[in-house]
């Protein structure tokens, strides 16, 4: 693990968010503040065009407009009926979108890092993203209560079929949310894997999304609202990675003077390097 070339780790270490220590700042001058200026600018730009987006899905779902059209047109292609040499894999790759399954496997390997680190902070990390996801989606799911294409069974392409504020959980899709928002918050903290691991979790979430629309469980509208769902939970990743510093540094400041840091992490918690993306999200 890195600290960048002349920056000394303070009492607490550098923070996740990435901005460096004091030092590093005054060395900088005037650079840092402008282009982390710059930085939180697009990331609210950002943030605008996904909830335009969000809004205007639960607008054309509400309102029966042509989007509801193509949920039942991708309905009638049946891909699963043109491919049915596909249910095997498809049925085995969607379950990387349900949220006991992410955590499972993501919680190994938390528990083999902070064993090795001895940093609990992307534990914090993880757990805030855990909780904003099932308040957000959850929220939205029951607000809206729409059926899905399984749930209506042959009635799903009667006209008014895709109705809401039924008894139905499928807008947005939690499992198009939990892909985006577990495996790119995993790739916001790998460090050994800036460029592959972004890449990674955006096909494994194309993947998780497609597979719902395959097997019938959701409509298109449903996965794409899942995305944007997971993605705003994703920018929110800066200001959650402030959160597990301010806790970690708490609890570091309260901790018995005689404590033993572990072999790795002797001087400070160390920075979490993050790749590109996340940088800019910053």
């Amino acid at each position: 693990m890195e600290v960048v070339a002349g920056e000394r780790a303070g009492p607490a270490g550098p923070s996740l968010g990435g901005v460096g220590t004091p030092d590093g700042a005054r060395r900088r001058g005037t650079a840092l503040p402008a282009t982390r200026r710059a930085v939180r600018r697009r990331r609210a730009l950002l943030a605008v065009l996904l909830v335009a987006g969000y809004v205007a899905l639960a607008v054309a779902v509400l309102t029966g407009s042509p989007l509801v059209a193509a949920d039942l047109a991708a309905l009638r292609w049946q891909p699963a009926a043109r491919w049915p040499h596909l249910e095997p894999l498809v049925s085995t790759s969607v379950l990387l979108g349900q949220r006991f399954v992410c955590l499972l496997a993501i919680g190994g390997w938390l528990a083999v890092r902070f064993v090795r680190d001895r940093d609990p902070r992307p534990v914090v990390v993880v757990a805030v993203t855990t909780l904003l996801l099932n308040l957000t989606v959850g929220a939205a799911k029951t607000a809206f209560g729409r059926l899905g294409p399984l749930q209506l069974g042959g009635d799903a392409l009667l006209p008014g079929g895709a109705e809401v504020f039924t008894d139905g959980m499928v807008f947005p899709s939690g499992h198009a949310a939990n892909a985006v928002a577990m495996w790119g918050v995993v790739a916001y903290l790998a460090r050994r894997h800036r460029r592959g691991a972004p890449v990674l979790a955006a096909l494994v979430a194309a993947g998780v999304g497609a597979s719902t629309v395959y097997l019938g469980t959701h409509w298109v509208s449903d996965v794409l609202a899942g995305w944007i769902a997971g993605a705003l939970v994703l920018l929110a990743l800066p200001a959650v990675g402030s959160l597990a510093d301010r806790v970690c540094r708490r609890r570091s400041a309260g901790a018995p003077v005689h404590a033993a840091p572990s072999r790795r992490t002797a001087a400070a918690l160390p920075p979490l390097p993050r790749p590109g993306w996340a940088r800019d999200a910053a």
